[in-house]
């Protein structure tokens, strides 16, 4: 048996606010500097070590991590950073409050942008400040390869060769590997690895800064996932991620 684990980030400010995310690069809020840190400390409770570990490009991923690592003793190992762990991008809705997206289109086309399998968001313009190609930090990417708006089909796929190209090597060599991404990046992972049907992906909510295990067979395919914890927490904290595609909740 593999096992690989994965954590959402801790809450942040535009978690908090509850406004579109995807590559924009809020901090963390205090909670989700202490959900991070809660993070760690069940990891180290539960006996969890790790050999390396992956963030994205956004800081709410990279503190979370040296959050947790840190809890783990672990600020030692190598860390990769990479885009392709970068949340969905959300094109021109970045930044744009969720309710407010919910009242002006209705709830049903909030949650298809928000869930859907293959509906993108509005795209960005080529002249928007917000354009990837306006960050340092994507200057070496082709720019046909840098989105302005993802479909969650369009993140699997960035996210699914990753996993097959950079972190499956690694887990065969049972390596011991951790990764700190976001709830698209994560559903997009998921559906890669137990090709869900797109109406059980409409209802995964994956709640922040609460470590996700995966055991993996032979072949990398899922024989159970299960989050460290307390169930009844994890339910309440799934729940708020659900409510945010509700206008009166």
């Amino acid at each position: 048996m593999y096992q690989i684990v994965l954590i959402r980030h801790g809450e942040s400010e535009y978690n908090r606010q509850n406004l579109f995310t995807g590559w924009s690069d809020p901090d963390l809020t205090e909670k989700g500097f202490h959900e991070a840190q809660s993070a760690g400390k069940l990891l180290k409770e539960a006996g969890y070590t790790f050999d390396l570990a992956f963030a994205s490009v956004l800081k709410r991923s990279i503190k979370t991590l040296q959050l947790v690592l840190e809890e783990l003793d672990l600020l030692w190992i190598p860390v990769e950073k990479s885009w392709k762990l970068n949340e969905r991008h959300y094109g021109a809705l970045q930044g744009l409050s969720k309710s407010e997206t919910a009242e002006k289109y209705g709830e049903e086309q909030l949650l298809l942008w928000r869930r859907s399998l293959s509906v993108r968001p509005p795209l960005l313009t080529p002249d928007d400040p917000r354009y990837a190609l306006n960050d340092r930090r994507y200057h070496e990417i082709a720019k046909e390869d840098l989105p302005r708006g993802e479909s969650l089909e369009d993140t699997v796929r960035r996210v699914g060769s990753f996993w097959r190209e950079r972190i499956v090597p690694l887990v065969i060599k049972k390596e011991r590997v951790l990764i700190s991404a976001h709830g698209n990046t994560l559903r997009a992972l998921i559906k890669y690895m137990e090709d869900t049907e797109e109406k059980e992906l409409l209802g995964l909510n994956i709640p922040t800064g609460i470590p996700l295990v995966y055991e993996l067979d032979d072949e990398m395919k899922p024989i159970r996932r299960f989050y460290l914890g307390d169930p009844e927490q994890v339910a309440a904290k799934s729940h708020e991620v659900a409510s945010q595609a509700k206008i009166h909740e």
